[in-house]
């Protein structure tokens, strides 16, 4: 089968979970932009920070290690039995211990009536992490479809518990007031509503796995676990400043932002206005999952080089046909947001862009990871991370959230430019940057044309961007010859 064929194939199995996930999150965006407080929103996207980057640390790198090992060892088996042997001990020492003291935890960050929030969301790192391995190795044996289907089923648990709390629980604790229930969960909905219901399906996510584990031999081997460890490693140091770079703005707005605003109402208008660019990070996770044990998979083949490139010229062209067809329509995707929250749509543009580069550094990135120079993302990331932290310091205090978002484009671009010159030096590849940029500046203008084009009415601006759209679509077939390549 033609490679691209292949991927194409295997990136929308593993983007029916990502998708079904995406859409099941932003359908709950206009519930909690209606139901909660803009500050509670912003609570349970601190804590949805932290949580995320706490993951990389307990995951260890381990996730891509098990790619590089298992496609050399002649037992692959031993190699997740390694990996889950690791991430199983220290996430369960890490829960235990945060459970211990969630108390003192919660005082620290003022939320001392939530300490048992602080206790759910050590049980969803200790949780998450451990199955992390565990659909890694689906990853690895092409079981994309089993792959999709647990993932769909972890999905559709977390929007039942959603339901069943939002809707269900206000009204049973208005009837049982002295519902023992009320130990963990709030009589009225609040940030914890969403932690608790993520916590829960992090639970059935790892009872799906229970006939897995039944048949996993755990242990250390310690000849291969060495090896393994030096090379995952660097990926978990590398992955933290990568991480914080995605998330350490939602922990600054609570240091940054005058004192005259709420930190966490502001908090929680910008991730409104980041939730609206769920399409494209959706793309690029879909992307992602797929891509990495394909370009692992195919590192050998001398033509290689040049069919990473062709991936790269696909990937950008598509996402900036995501790029302008959400901002053609973001007048009616806002209606989706509470009123409090419709702010956020301003950061739009920005986030889009920012997800696109984001993708594009993915793709480069897999130069250090094809060559096991792994230690080379760590000075990629720390210096993305940098630009985060420089822009975030210097403009936050006056521009709020808009600063966070152009933090994030910045940064981005300041590492795909790092990147793109480390791997040139490296691992060359022949990515066709004048047509890449082509792409990008293509869309970039039909997005400004449009918004300078004085419209009757948004039925005409909608039919003029449908239009471009097919327009910068017919470019891009032209340019690739998609139809002739994909038939070889």
């Amino acid at each position: 089968m033609n490679p691209l064929k292949r991927l194409a194939g295997e990136t929308a199995i593993y983007g029916m979970s990502s998708v079904v996930a995406r859409i099941v999150n932003f359908f709950f965006v206009p519930l909690y932009t209606r139901i909660l407080s803009q500050a509670s929103y912003g609570v349970a996207t601190e804590f949805l920070a932290y949580i995320a980057i706490l993951q990389v640390v307990l995951t260890l790198g381990l996730e891509t290690g098990c790619f590089r090992f298992a496609n050399t060892h002649d037992r692959p088996a031993r190699v997740f039995a390694n990996a889950l042997t690791t991430v199983g001990l220290l996430s369960l020492g890490f829960f235990t211990l945060v459970t211990l003291y969630s108390q003192e935890i919660a005082g620290t960050f003022g939320y001392d009536a939530h300490a048992h929030c602080i206790t759910y969301a050590a049980g969803i790192l200790a949780s998450d992490c451990f199955t992390a391995i565990l659909f890694a190795k689906l990853r690895f044996e092409r079981r994309a479809m089993r792959f999709a289907i647990l993932k769909t089923i972890k999905i559709g648990s977390e929007m039942a518990f959603n339901i069943l709390l939002f809707f269900g629980a206000p009204a049973y604790f208005a009837v049982h007031p002295d519902s023992a229930w009320l130990s963990f969960i709030p009589a009225t909905p609040d940030f914890s509503y969403i932690i608790i219901a993520i916590f829960l399906s992090c639970i059935v996510a790892l009872c799906l796995f229970i006939p897995t584990l039944a048949r996993t031999r755990f242990g250390i081997d310690l000849p291969l676990w060495r090896p393994m460890m030096r090379y995952s490693l660097p990926l978990m140091i590398a992955g933290l400043p990568g991480i914080a770079n995605d998330f350490i703005d939602r922990l600054l707005f609570r240091y940054l932002l005058p004192k005259n605003l709420d930190w966490q109402a502001e908090l929680g208008v910008f991730q409104a206005g980041v939730k609206l660019a769920v399409i494209m990070t959706l793309f690029v996770q879909m992307f992602r999952y797929a891509a990495e044990p394909f370009f692992f998979a195919g590192a050998k083949d001398k033509n290689a080089p040049t069919l990473y490139a062709g991936v790269m010229n696909h990937f950008v062209a598509f996402c900036m046909l995501i790029f302008m067809g959400v901002l053609f329509y973001a007048d009616a995707i806002a209606l989706l947001l509470g009123k409090d929250f419709r702010a956020g749509v301003s950061i739009l543009p920005v986030m889009l862009g920012a997800y696109l580069l984001l993708g594009m550094l993915f793709n480069l990135s897999m130069w250090y990871k094809l060559s096991g120079k792994t230690n080379m993302a760590v000075y990629i990331t720390t210096v993305g991370l940098a630009v985060t932290l420089l822009v975030d310091l210097l403009y936050m205090p006056r521009y709020g959230y808009h600063a966070a978002a152009w933090g994030h484009l910045a940064s981005y671009f300041a590492m795909v430019v790092l990147c793109a010159w480390l791997g040139n030096k490296y691992y060359p590849i022949p990515y066709a940057w004048p047509k890449i940029i082509t792409y990008i500046v293509l869309g970039v203008a039909l997005y400004l044309l449009s918004c300078a084009i004085p419209y009757p009415n948004l039925w005409w601006k909608w039919t003029a961007g449908a239009m471009m759209l097919a327009a910068y679509t017919l470019f891009w077939l032209r340019q690739e010859k998609i139809k002739r390549r994909m038939n070889k």
